[in-house]
């Protein structure tokens, strides 16, 4: 059944009262002949939870005795003014203004409420400030999962609804406007969506002398390995390299040749004399280098970035027989990680790493927003992701 403004949806078939504004109430005897406006649920102790009647049902004589033992012994009588809307048709409005790129609705509004899950695996994205002018309404409502949590393909990931039975209908225009025109950005892209994250190539430094002349083993790799595999991505190779720059430079240079497309260093990241890291990446020509998070564990974090420029040449079909030649560049990030990405289980790396695989670029902003859930709570039995860490940006 749909619904258009002006329409009488609890009404008699027969006898419409086009005249009434508003609700008012009928007892259930008298109901026959009427349409339901809205889902009327049915709870039956360990047996069943679910509508019992759907919106748009036409009350039978066959309905009373069942709709008495529901515990309705009056039903709504509603018309929808010219100016206003159902919940449910409101509710998918504002479902399709809300969802971005990789999200689905999950199918008809009930009572008001639809569910959005996710259409891909990813990392979920939510414009937090868009979201808060979108409640700010009153009359809807949107609830997410935390902005960059990981989600998999068919998972809830938000829902919505508009709170009474009818709203008005400039409240979801506004609501429309604001999801489309202020969420992700202002790009019209919706509030929430599902960005997929590439699989990597992964090129590892480990530095350090005491690891590069024997005299530690190198617990590093084994933890870097699993955490880039667990998001499909390889490892194209692992250097040692002792606490020199041209040296670390020089291996991070042959990594690139290889076709890394993610440089990921380890140690050297302090203040230490020794500590030279982050210098061998600025002289690999690095750009927009942050070194510093508000994270812990993870505060001496480095993220930079670095630019590939690359020809390819394209024949033309010309009188003179030329050829073209452009020019097109890759931006590979560099992720420098301090000692604690050995010793602790989770840390800004596990943060920064599905973001920077889905695309995005990190930096000063995105680290120092990270100091509100930024604060590793170490407990015994290590719950991440089902914990406040990193939950605040």
């Amino acid at each position: 059944m749909t619904v258009r403004e002006g329409d009488i949806i609890m009404c008699n078939v027969q006898n419409e009262e086009k005249n009434r504004v508003g609700l008012k109430t009928i007892p259930v005897n008298e109901a026959i002949g009427m349409v339901l406006a809205h889902d009327i649920t049915e709870i039956r102790k360990d047996e069943f939870k679910g509508r019992a009647f759907r919106k748009g049902h036409i009350i039978k004589e066959e309905d009373i005795n069942h709709l008495l033992r529901l515990g309705k012994e009056n039903l709504y009588v509603l018309e929808i003014s010219p100016d206003e809307i159902h919940e449910n048709d409101a509710a998918y409005a504002i479902a399709n203004a809300l969802a971005g790129d990789g999200v689905k609705l999950s199918g008809e509004p009930v009572e008001g409420r639809i569910n959005l899950i996710a259409g891909k695996d990813g990392i979920l994205k939510v414009d937090k400030d868009a979201l808060l002018q979108f409640n700010m309404l009153g009359d809807v409502m949107c609830a997410t999962l935390h902005n960059n949590s990981m989600v998999k393909a068919g998972e809830v990931i938000a829902g919505t609804r508009a709170i009474p039975l009818v709203v008005k209908t400039e409240v979801i225009q506004e609501a429309v406007r604001i999801a489309k025109s202020q969420g992700l950005g202002g790009k019209g892209q919706g509030v929430i969506e599902v960005k997929e994250l590439r699989k990597s190539k992964a090129g590892i430094v480990i530095t350090g002398n005491e690891v590069y002349h024997g005299k530690i083993k190198d617990a590093f790799a084994p933890v870097i390995k699993k955490k880039i595999e667990a998001f499909g991505g390889g490892i194209i190779g692992v250097y040692y390299a002792p606490d020199d720059e041209s040296f670390i430079k020089a291996r991070l240079r042959e990594l690139i040749d290889a076709g890394a497309d993610l440089l990921i260093t380890t140690g050297g990241m302090s203040v230490d004399p020794d500590d030279v890291t982050r210098f061998a990446i600025r002289k690999l020509g690095a750009t927009d280098m942050i070194y510093g998070s508000a994270v812990l564990p993870g505060a001496m974090f480095l993220v930079a970035y670095l630019e590939i420029v690359k020809s390819s040449k394209f024949r033309v079909q010309s009188l003179s027989n030329s050829k073209l030649i452009t020019q097109n560049s890759e931006r590979i990030p560099i992720l420098g990680i301090p000692a604690c990405g050995m010793y602790s289980k989770i840390t800004i790396f596990d943060l920064i790493l599905p973001r920077v695989l889905a695309g995005e670029k990190i930096g000063r902003k995105e680290l120092a927003e990270l100091g509100h859930g930024g604060l590793c709570m170490a407990c015994e039995e290590c719950r991440y992701p089902l914990c406040p860490f990193g939950k605040g940006a």
